[in-house]
């Protein structure tokens, strides 16, 4: 595709299908539940799951907006993630004297459950192919930038006429590099409230020099309960829990939503990704990382402040360097090379295969070099700000929402639009100290990578000094106060445009440049990469069939594998840890920071059946945004919950090995455990287990 950094620029991402039949391992694929590996499965494990064992799987799972997955686990609403997927609502909920990052958080009563700010629940409901009608839009337009226009038009009809049919949120996914395009329909929920969450140190034990590694030894979960008009939501699609859990050698299958893969790109593509963009998004982290941490240095309470920033730029920076190793790994790219020479002969052996699609390689290619120049401004404009970001979006809402639903930028479109006003009517508190920090930080680098005439940043500072501006920004909004922000929602564009507000008033200077640079990318790069990435997903049908699966979408897969251990540092890692090995490891490292036990687990030392399982790691494939996922048995019940991957699996993002590949997961025997006789929390573990 596109270098990920653009995903948000152009229509959709252009790649093509590397992994056919043949060329697939065992375990591989984060597959569509309208196209599962059902002969794959029946040869190797001798197991075909049921049209309702698979209905009932996608129905119990879930996507949460703040970028995880999550199940049903129980028929009245109870809604099983991370910790690290809930922490963003716990952080917004936390303040000084009730900080529930470091303390946890469970409710023994109904009405102790804590409203989430703004997170929203989706569950996919309907799935229509509509393939021909997407792309038929364009036929017989020559001009690419017409061409991709009615696409685009096209796509906003369709998930119109599926919101105003149905009421559910209808979304576009594009599929095989534009071979195929779905409409994915999905039931969402915004009244979702926590139940239940350990301590940080807990969910984490062992910090950021675990994070991508195993074994490992956390409680990475956390329980919310969805709500339909008021009251817990009933369900008849939900994961019965298994008490024993997943054994070594047991197959294993993970329902989730990955979010996105670089697997199909070209090499021009992965080239671009190695030497351009990979660099600069791990400066940026890099950055980042450093002043939040100098910030979190002043004090506990600026520590509370910029914990999940951290925490999360910390991940993120991890996945880049990954990224960046698998790319300078000559092996990697030995193999994508070879598949694509082995792609590229297969159509050139057909004469009309190669008349209709074997340019497409080379068009992506022109298409990579003009991006090039491109690139850091995408990755430099920002300004990591909350209240910026609401002010730009009140700015286009205001322009936009006057416009047919098709010729809107398409984040306003019709169908998503309650989903983006919920967003933007959160009521998450913000902190000026913060808000000063990241926004400053991101407009400083700007200045600093692009010049200090940039456009973008000369539209927020005006030639002052980037602190100065930033701090007569912040001092001077009042869109913290959602109030604010609803009035000016529904004043429309003449209340935005009458505002004067700092924040307001350098939105709109800014937009005009936004929609620029969107509109270059747009015609002059995603019109010529949509059509060549179409003309590769019809190769790649017309060469392999369709037994292969599209590259990561944050939309719903199932992955499979075994829960089986793996070589590393010149051992073997076990399928399964214990809880005997948290408290080895503590005491390995003198309980202290970040391998320190917290009360509850000093405490509850002697309760406690240390041989209980705690951890482990199965073959399945999975990906950022898999976070959350269930892990189930043939019985389709849940076993374990996905929170981690190991750091052999880094390169999954370009190729799956099945011999170190390694999805990291919590065991749900340990989750009871640490329930009942850590938390004390009894009556909710009875839930799970379907005894009340």
């Amino acid at each position: 595709m596109l270098s990920r950094i653009f995903r948000n620029t152009v229509l959709l991402p252009v790649a093509f299908i590397l992994a056919a039949a043949p060329m697939i391992h065992a375990d591989e694929g984060m597959w569509t539940f309208d196209n599962p590996p059902l002969k794959l499965l029946k040869a190797k494990y001798n197991f075909t799951p049921t049209q309702a064992w698979l209905d009932h799987l996608r129905l119990s799972s879930v996507r949460l907006n703040d970028g995880g997955s999550g199940s049903f686990v129980s028929p009245n609403g109870l809604l099983l993630t991370n910790h690290h997927v809930a922490r963003g609502q716990l952080q917004k909920n936390s303040t000084a004297e009730h900080d529930y990052m470091r303390d946890g958080f469970y409710a023994s009563a109904a009405e102790q459950e804590m409203k989430s700010p703004d997170l929203e629940v989706n569950v996919l409901v309907a799935m229509q192919n509509v393939t021909a009608r997407v792309q038929g839009s364009a036929k017989g337009i020559s001009d690419e930038a017409k061409a991709l226009k009615a696409r685009e038009s096209e796509i906003a009809a369709i998930t119109k006429e599926g919101k105003d049919k149905t009421g559910l949120r209808s979304d576009i996914v594009s599929f095989y590099n534009g071979g195929e395009y779905w409409l994915y329909q999905y039931k969402a929920y915004t009244d979702v409230r926590l139940v239940f969450a350990p301590e940080q140190q807990a969910a984490f034990f062992g910090g950021d020099p675990d994070n991508f590694t195993y074994p490992r030894y956390d409680i990475d979960m956390a329980l919310f309960r969805v709500y339909d008009n008021g009251k817990p939501l009933h369900t008849d699609n939900f994961l019965k829990w298994s008490a024993k859990g997943a054994a070594p050698g047991e197959l294993i299958f993970i329902s989730g939503h990955p979010g996105s893969t670089s697997r199909q790109d070209t090499m021009a593509q992965l080239l671009v990704e190695r030497d351009i963009v990979e660099p600069s998004v791990t400066e940026y982290l890099k950055r980042r990382i450093a002043s939040a941490q100098a910030y979190a240095a002043q004090g506990p309470e600026q520590a509370r402040q910029v914990g999940t920033l951290i925490f999360g730029l910390q991940n993120g920076l991890k996945v880049y360097v990954g990224r960046t190793e698998a790319l300078a790994d000559k092996a990697i790219i030995a193999k994508k090379q070879a598949d694509e020479d082995d792609f590229r002969k297969k159509v050139a052996a057909n004469p009309e295969w190669q008349k209709e699609y074997g340019i497409a390689w080379d068009t992506i290619a022109s298409a990579e070099e003009k991006v090039k120049p491109e690139i850091k401004g995408q990755i430099f404009h920002r300004t990591d700000s909350r209240l910026f970001t609401i002010a730009l979006q009140l700015v286009q809402y205001a322009a936009e929402i006057k416009k047919p639903d098709g010729e809107r930028l398409a984040q306003f479109h019709d169908a998503g639009i309650e989903s983006l006003k919920f967003q933007m009517l959160s009521p998450a508190p913000v902190t000026p100290a913060t808000e000063k920090l990241y926004m400053a930080g991101a407009l400083n680098l700007a200045e600093e990578k692009l010049g200090k005439q940039d456009a973008f940043v000369q539209a927020i500072v005006q030639g002052g000094d980037v602190d100065k501006a930033v701090n007569a920004l912040v001092d001077g909004t009042k869109l913290a106060d959602v109030a604010v922000r609803k009035g000016l929602l529904d004043g429309g564009e003449a209340a935005v445009a009458a505002s004067a507000d700092p924040m307001i008033v350098a939105a709109r200077r800014v937009d005009p440049i936004v929609r620029e640079n969107t509109r270059r990318m747009r015609d002059t790069i995603g019109s010529v990469l949509t059509p060549a990435g179409e003309k590769l997903g019809k190769a790649r049908f017309m060469v392999y069939g369709k037994d292969a699966y599209p590259d990561a979408t944050f939309t719903l897969r199932l992955s499979y594998g075994t829960v089986d251990g793996f070589p590393y540092n010149g051992t073997i890692a076990p399928p399964v840890t214990t809880f005997y090995g948290l408290y080895d490891r503590a005491n390995s490292f003198g309980n202290k920071p970040p391998f320190d036990l917290t009360p509850k687990e000093t405490a509850g030392l002697g309760k406690l059946d240390l041989s209980t399982p705690l951890d482990f790691v199965s073959t399945g494939d999975i990906i950022g945004g898999n976070s959350g996922s269930p892990v189930v048995n043939r019985e389709g019940e849940l076993v374990g919950l996905i929170f981690d991957g190991n750091i052999e699996s880094m390169a999954g993002d370009f190729v799956y090995d099945g011999t170190k590949n390694r999805a990291v997961a919590v065991h749900s025997a340990g989750m009871i455990e640490a329930l009942r006789k850590l938390y004390g929390a009894d009556t909710l573990a009875d839930e799970l287990q379907g005894k009340k």
